[in-house]
């Protein structure tokens, strides 16, 4: 069942969890919920959750048999899995069977030995039993196509997994050209594997030359489209990666602040605050996936240059962190990284843990860095403390209150402004431009005038004051012209 069928109507869900021995109740119940919010952010409604401890996910069906006919019972499935094929008898086969007496057939039925082949299996408790009926399974792992086919034969809807889960929420909130080419690669990707028979297995056409041999089934000829199809996506998204390193050479001379951070943590909230843009905001899990960029406001000097960024999340597909290489490439080649957390999340450790694990893999680890706490006014004077002795270099705000907002400001030119220096300007009267391009990029802190010329204190960075001076020759004696 394709992931287009799921827009047709609002469905009811059934969660599914997993439980593995590494995993404690608290770990599983926090995915869960993180679960559950994604398919919320879809539009779908929970109508329950069914979990189970297992050794593994190995399985043909995930579940043991008494969870499978549980969760046939929320679905109004059959609870066993079909056949894929079935095989025609021969006439005569059939004839035969007619002939047998059943009389005769001594047949031996224990209903006693009806136990789970998997004898490590642990049922949790005992779950709530359906209210109403669900029309998707949503299962809080990844699925082989195997075992995606056998759950849909059991239940009787469709059934996504995880990753299914996000690359569709991905889909729906892709706006810019670039994210929507980088969610369709990982779509493909996800479904190539999952790509099933149409036509009953028939050939599509002769093979060869002269039409001889088997042609291609419809499911290689469905396979050989879609990475054709991610082929000629790829291309277009490399002509647009072309545009957005052109734009990234031309910021070289700016100062970069990169928001990131988990999905939801508030970033686009705090983006705005900082930057007075109307960036979308909303309490939904990825709301933002394209890259925004704005000049932090009031503008300082130098100008510092806000990106907001894709959230991350737990068990990310790693095709949907390779595709977003512009939001990554905005936080490897940043000044300064944000990591913004929801502090209010009592699972923010294990986020914020997630966000440094996926940008060590890109490269992003060693970026300095500051940790902010968002949402902090939804936290009590106590857990406040608590968390202030924990995390002693932590900012505490919350990007709802304008005087939180303004310290961070203020935080975040002083720290740009230590690495800077002090140092007068002798700009000579006939050199025209440089005057205008110092008061536009660093802080004057004096002007004064002579019979030289004007005479400007500035405070910038030693490479930046270097730079001006070669540009306008400053300090260098002219040839004079007679």
């Amino acid at each position: 069942m394709t992931l287009d069928i799921l827009n047709q109507k609002p469905l009811k869900a059934v969660l599914l969890g997993i439980q593995l021995p590494k995993v404690s109740d608290q770990e599983h119940q926090g995915s869960l919920a993180e679960l559950s919010r994604l398919v919320t952010t879809l539009g779908y409604e929970v109508v329950g959750q069914m979990s189970q401890r297992r050794t593994s996910t190995r399985g043909v069906t995930v579940l043991g048999d008494g969870k499978l006919k549980e969760l046939a019972s929320w679905t109004g499935g059959t609870g066993v899995v079909a056949p894929m094929f079935v095989k025609k008898k021969h006439k005569a086969a059939l004839k035969f069977t007619k002939n047998i007496d059943l009389e005769d057939v001594d047949v031996d039925f224990d209903v006693d030995e009806d136990i789970d082949e998997n004898v490590q299996d642990i049922d949790s408790k005992d779950d709530t039993r359906p209210k109403e009926k669900a029309t998707i399974v949503i299962v809080d792992c990844d699925l082989s196509p195997s075992q995606l086919r056998n759950l849909e034969s059991i239940s009787g809807v469709p059934v996504l997994d995880r990753t299914g889960v996000i690359i569709e929420i991905f889909s729906r909130h892709a706006r810019t050209r670039a994210a929507r080419l980088q969610v369709e690669i990982a779509r493909l990707k996800y479904v190539a594997p999952r790509v099933r028979e149409t036509s009953g297995g028939e050939d599509r056409g002769g093979g060869g030359i002269g039409g001889k041999g088997a042609g291609e089934s419809s499911i290689e000829l469905d396979r050989r489209k879609i990475r054709d199809r991610i082929k000629e996506l790829k291309q277009e998204l490399g002509s647009i990666s072309q545009e957005h390193d052109t734009r990234r050479s031309r910021r070289e001379q700016e100062i970069t602040v990169a928001l990131v951070g988990y999905t939801n943590a508030g970033k686009s909230s705090l983006m705005r605050a900082l930057t007075g843009s109307e960036v979308y905001v909303a309490d939904k899990l990825f709301a933002t996936l394209d890259t925004t960029i704005r000049t932090m406001y009031p503008e300082s000097k130098p100008k510092v240059l806000i990106s907001d960024t894709v959230g991350f999340i737990k068990k990310l597909p790693h095709d949907l962190v390779a595709s977003f290489k512009s939001t990554l490439d905005e936080a490897q080649n940043a000044n300064l990284l944000l990591y913004v957390v929801d502090c209010s999340d009592s699972t923010f450790r294990a986020q914020l843990d997630v966000t440094k694990t996926v940008l060590t893999e890109v490269g992003a680890g060693e970026v300095e860095s500051f940790l902010i706490f968002n949402k902090e006014d939804r936290l009590s004077a106590e857990e406040r403390t608590q968390l202030q002795t924990e995390f002693p270099d932590a900012h505490f705000m919350s990007a709802h209150r304008p005087e939180d907002v303004a310290a961070l400001r203020e935080k975040l030119v002083a720290h740009f402004e230590t690495e800077m220096i002090e140092e007068d300007l002798l700009i000579p009267y006939t050199t025209q431009g440089a005057i205008g391009e110092i008061r536009a990029k660093y802080r004057v802190l004096s002007e004064n005038y002579d019979a030289d010329g004007v005479i400007l204190r500035i405070r910038a960075e030693q490479e930046d004051i270097q730079r001006i001076k070669d540009k306008y020759e400053l300090g260098k004696k002219k040839r004079r012209e007679y």
